[in-house]
This record gives structure tokens, C-alpha cells and sequence, in this order.
């Protein structure tokens, strides 16, 4: 009996750890009406330039009569990325490996290595490149222009980084327009953001020009965000 009652015990422990791997191996139901909103995710990514558009954009989904945003992260690894504080996150998808669905949107959050060993990852590029070409908006945060500007994608683009960061951007892309004292520059495709806290006005201000003022005014009200676009220095081409 007792021999009896380990052997279902066990059996049960492989079917929950089951259930459980399948949870987490599956990947995320997309709505096909919805804007597909990809996530660049790698090993030293910042929270903050990941969670603040992030929250923007998924909260999209509880406003009415509006095109919302499907959000997934995408990664060059499949198992963990371990955020420069110590967060561990299950990328969705593998660019490297896995069928990617569509790209409206991608967003490029900062990562520890982005002024240097980043910016030798070919794969990593390529995949950053190759996309931007097909989606409709391109966002970076903090020094993800870094890795934009890298694919050579940004020339004749005017753009911005983090503040601290401005002399480092403007020496490596000498080429390239860049402004300081502003939170977000917006040309073409492309809106590249100073980061940090300031990656929500960035994200508020994509929802502000895909969904109207009423609806970026809800979601930043939802958030417990001061929102106002004619106070957020800006330069919008």
C-alpha cells in the first residue's frame, strides 16, 4: 500500500511539472486584429525601459472601440534573460530559432552592453535591422539608439539617448543628428526616448498619435501619470 501511495505521488509530481513546462513553453495567443508589439529582451536589460512601455502598451487592451497591442517579448536565448537588477524572464520567443509572428512595433529597451559588446552581435543587429525595415514603429529607450544607430538603420534620422550618455552617441555616430535636452525625438518610424522613468511620455505619446489624446489621457490616468504632451520637451519631425 505504501509502495502504492509513493508511486501515485509521483506520477502526480510529473504531471503538474508537465502542466507546468507546457505553461511555460507555450507561447503567448495573439490577436491577429490587434498591433503586434515585440519587446527586444537580452541578458543586462533595464527594467524600467522594459516595464514602462511595456505597462502603456498592454493596458491598451482594456480601452473600447480602439486597435490594441498584443505584447510579447522577443530574445536571442530561450531560456532566461536576467535583467541588469537581477530579474529572471522567459523570453517568448527565440528570433534566433523560432517562427516569429508579425512585427507592427518594435521597442528596443537599454541593455548594460549597448555601447559596446552589443554592438558586435551580428545576429543581434541583423534581426534589429531586418525588422525596423517591415514595422510600422520603431522605439528605443535610453541606449537602445545605441544598437538602432549601430545597423546604420538611423541615418538621416534625427534622434536622442539617455542624457548621460549624449557626448559617448554623438562620438560613436558622429554622422547622425542627435538632440539633448529632450525626452523623445520623433522622425519617420523611428521615436528614440532619454529613458528611464521618462520611457512612459515616450509610449504615451505612440498611444497619443495611434489612438488620439482621449485614450492616451486614460491610460496615463491609469498609471497615476502627470500626461500632457504640450509640456514633454520633445522634437517631432
Amino acid at each position: 500500500m505504501r509502495s502504492f501511495i509513493l508511486i501515485t505521488i509521483a506520477i502526480l509530481a510529473l504531471s503538474s511539472c508537465k502542466e507546468t513546462n507546457n505553461k511555460i513553453d507555450s507561447k503567448p495567443n495573439l490577436n491577429p486584429n490587434n498591433y503586434n508589439v515585440a519587446f527586444l529582451i537580452i541578458d543586462g536589460v533595464f527594467n524600467t525601459e522594459l516595464t514602462a512601455p511595456y505597462d502603456i502598451y498592454h493596458h491598451t487592451i482594456f480601452r473600447d472601440s480602439i486597435k490594441p497591442m498584443n505584447v510579447f517579448t522577443v530574445s536571442n536565448k530561450s531560456d532566461a534573460v536576467k535583467t541588469f537588477e537581477g530579474l529572471n524572464i522567459l523570453p517568448d520567443y527565440n528570433f534566433l530559432k523560432d517562427s516569429l509572428p508579425r512585427i507592427d512595433i518594435l521597442v528596443i529597451p537599454s541593455a548594460e552592453h549597448n555601447l559596446d559588446t552589443d554592438l558586435e552581435n551580428k545576429a543581434l543587429l541583423n534581426f534589429v535591422k531586418n525588422t525596423s525595415k517591415e514595422a510600422l514603429y520603431v522605439t528605443s529607450h535610453c541606449d537602445g539608439a545605441f544598437v538602432l544607430a549601430k545597423t546604420g538603420i538611423l541615418n538621416g534620422i534625427e534622434s536622442t539617448t539617455f542624457p548621460g550618455d549624449i557626448e559617448a552617441y554623438k562620438k560613436m555616430f558622429p554622422e547622425l543628428t542627435i538632440h539633448d535636452s529632450v525626452l523623445f525625438v520623433h522622425d519617420g518610424k523611428f521615436i528614440t526616448s532619454a529613458g528611464g522613468a521618462k520611457s512612459f511620455e515616450a509610449s504615451l505619446y505612440l498611444c497619443e498619435l495611434l489612438y488620439g489624446k482621449k485614450v492616451a489621457d486614460e491610460l496615463a490616468q491609469g498609471l497615476v501619470i502627470d500626461w500632457d504632451l504640450d509640456h514633454v520637451p520633445n522634437i517631432i519631425k
